[in-house]
């Protein structure tokens, strides 16, 4: 890993040497990369496939101000954590205010299966917590237009191979990899198991959030 002046190694940032210049978002997205993983490579949900294919999108550029500021809830951000040998996934959802999470065990994770996925978990908040939805441009999220049109509801998308944009989900993921300890073949859980783990998530104190609970956090909103 380039240092751009610093050494960074997980749960530590060294001095090395005189800070270089170095782009604010060049540094978060380092920083967001050494965040959480461990060292290990993200999965991606195409590992073969070229990114950046999805036509008519959003990008995360166009996002109002009150997104990327988190002072209005009911904006979330997706992804899909790919299982061992690309035969199951985790759907996850989380709200970028709150850090509320909603995950779902994918036997397949095909573009129609993810949709109605996110739109069965969509259907259950009040809409008024429902306002924008942030994803990677891979070939899962190719029916957006439906999902958009269903739930009335702003979609945006990452840039091509840059899901360190939604760094709440990507934090998110390392959470949710800590919690499942080392399981990486998610043929061996059920939804019980990874609702479990979000409950658990949900439930644990952020000191982001002043040390209330994302549930509690998201409840008070209601």
């Amino acid at each position: 890993m380039r240092s751009y002046g610093f050494q960074i190694k997980r749960g530590q940032l060294k001095y090395s040497c005189p800070l270089l210049s170095v782009q604010p978002r060049e540094l978060k997205k380092l920083a967001l990369k050494d965040l959480r993983l461990k060292g290990k490579k993200r999965k991606s949900a195409n590992k073969d496939e070229k990114r950046g294919k999805l036509k008519d999108i959003t990008l995360i550029d166009e996002r109002p101000a009150e997104i990327n500021s988190r002072k209005v809830p009911g904006h979330w951000e997706g992804d899909l954590l790919i299982g061992k040998d690309h035969k199951s996934a985790i759907c996850v959802i989380v709200e970028r205010k709150t850090r509320f999470i909603q995950l779902d065990l994918l036997k397949t994770y095909d573009a129609n299966t993810v949709r109605k996925t996110i739109e069965k978990r969509f259907k259950k908040i009040s809409p008024l917590l429902r306002k924008s939805l942030t994803l990677d441009q891979g070939k899962e999220n190719s029916e957006f237009k439906k999902l958009k049109e269903n739930l009335n509801i702003d979609v945006y998308f990452c840039h091509p191979a840059s899901p360190w944009e939604k760094g709440t989900c990507e934090n998110t993921n390392g959470l949710i990899r800590d919690m499942l300890d080392e399981v990486d073949d998610f043929r061996k859980l059920s939804q019980y198991d990874v609702s479990r783990v979000a409950r658990l998530l949900n439930e644990r104190p952020r000191k982001t959030l002043d040390f209330i609970t994302p549930k509690e956090a998201i409840a008070n909103l209601r």
